[in-house]
């Protein structure tokens, strides 16, 4: 397999799978779950898209052409998963809780009502940006440590 995408899909599974401990020391709630989930710290589409850039950066060159299509598709995937989906998962709990809210209004009325309704929304789509940078972060180290155990002697 080609090595790059070895560092980043590795990269991926290494910030999901740190999402669990993380988590587990800031709320003291243990969520398997966030293995394979989106949102939360650190970002793996961050870490996914670092890590290959970096580990570009260092083989070819800052100046090769695969090294500016990475740095500026990782970029938008960074600024897409603090921008756009974060606004997204912030949209989606005002959402369910005005579903909650109708739902207690509905308590008190005598006609019989029977919703039928999709289960609620997923509220943890996106990252805070503190989220981006830490998966940055690790990706560019990993990219770097991928590089180096790689490289030909």
């Amino acid at each position: 397999m080609n090595k790059g995408v070895s560092i980043a899909l590795t990269s991926i599974g290494l910030a999901q799978a740190l999402k669990i401990p993380i988590h587990y020391v800031k709320t003291k709630e243990w969520k398997p779950d966030l293995a394979i989930s989106s949102g939360g710290m650190p970002s793996s589409h961050s870490a996914g898209v670092a890590s290959l850039t970096t580990y570009i950066a260092l083989k070819n060159g800052v100046t090769s052409i695969d090294f500016a299509l990475s740095l500026v598709y990782g970029m938008i995937v960074m600024y897409d998963a603090q921008g756009i989906r974060r606004q997204a998962g912030e949209l989606t709990l005002k959402v369910n809780d005005l579903d909650e809210l109708i739902d207690k209004i509905n308590e008190e009325d005598p006609v019989e009502f029977e919703e039928k309704s999709p289960d609620p929304l997923k509220e943890m789509l996106g990252h805070q940006p503190a989220e981006v940078l830490g998966g940055a972060l690790l990706g560019a180290f990993l990219g770097f440590v991928g590089y180096k155990l790689t490289k030909k002697r």
